[in-house]
């Protein structure tokens, strides 16, 4: 009988694309936005589509019904969701303290921090609200380790991607206070087994740099994506990151596009490209 080959273990036959989105905030969703969003997944043929938190503004039933249709209505073969603190309820305290992610369960899903194992990629998300904070996000030791282990398993050919909500780097001063804590033990404890890429959210700004304290890995954030909660100068935005698989020569580079939303055209338009060299590997 043949023995299944574990993933990452054999060479790349096409790119991997993975779809990034962050921040809907649903019940700020401008509908015109949700629709040309909806036509440009259809239109990627992604191998997943990720979203890193803020699912909702205020975690309502309601919103959480709103948010699960619309990822329904992409149609994608996986979908790999993560909370954000606006998805834990504000101000019906008894549910924040006692059941913080129930009606985010009910809607999307029991698993908090799931993952997405394919041939050429890993994504592991990791859950980095806590009841107890209102905006910030922490990243626990035990978490690090449960990620770390994971990506040390990965393929020799499988992109290591992290997905958090919150920032593990900035380019602006005033969103310094935003950053991850704990995010200096879970970068260094990362890089020792390989991460690739951490995706995040929360700040509604995006952009790529590398991260030298993670062996030369990137942050990804992405931008709100349908919200009317965008920053000045920062259009409703998604990334597409595409994987072709190591070059012969042994080089790692993955392809980002940045597709922001553009009124004239009423759909998401190509607005950035960029390569980003990822660490090697043995």
């Amino acid at each position: 009988m043949p023995h299944a080959l574990p993933p990452g273990s054999l060479p790349v036959e096409r790119d991997c694309v993975l779809l990034h989105l962050s921040d809907p905030h649903f019940g700020t969703e401008q509908a015109p936005v949700v629709e040309a969003l909806v036509r440009w997944v259809h239109a990627q043929a992604a191998d997943a589509v990720v979203v890193s938190g803020d699912i909702t503004q205020r975690a309502t039933r309601a919103q959480f019904a709103a948010a699960r249709a619309f990822l329904q209505r992409l149609d994608a073969p996986r979908v790999l969701v993560i909370p954000g603190n606006h998805d834990i309820p504000l101000f019906d305290l008894g549910t924040r303290l006692l059941a913080p992610y129930r009606r985010y369960q009910a809607a999307l899903g029991d698993d908090l921090e799931p993952a997405l194992d394919l041939p050429h990629c890993l994504v592991l998300g990791a859950k980095t609200t806590r009841r107890w904070r209102h905006s910030d996000g922490e990243i626990s030791p035990a978490q690090i380790d449960r990620v770390a282990r994971r990506l040390a398993d990965a393929g020799p050919t499988q992109l290591r991607v992290v997905m958090v909500h919150q920032p593990v780097a900035v380019t602006r001063p005033e969103d310094h206070e935003n950053l991850l804590h704990g995010r200096e033990a879970a970068l260094a404890r990362w890089a020792q087994a390989g991460v690739d890429l951490v995706l995040g959210g929360h700040i509604h700004l995006p952009f790529a740099v590398p991260l030298p304290q993670a062996g030369g890995a990137w942050a990804v954030q992405a931008g709100t994506a349908v919200s009317s909660r965008v920053r000045s100068g920062a259009p409703n935005s998604v990334n597409l990151l595409r994987w072709p698989g190591p070059g012969d020569d042994g080089r790692r580079c993955c392809m980002l596009e940045r597709w922001d939303f553009d009124a004239r055209l009423d759909a998401f338009a190509l607005a950035l490209t960029d390569t980003l060299e990822l660490p090697a590997r043995g």
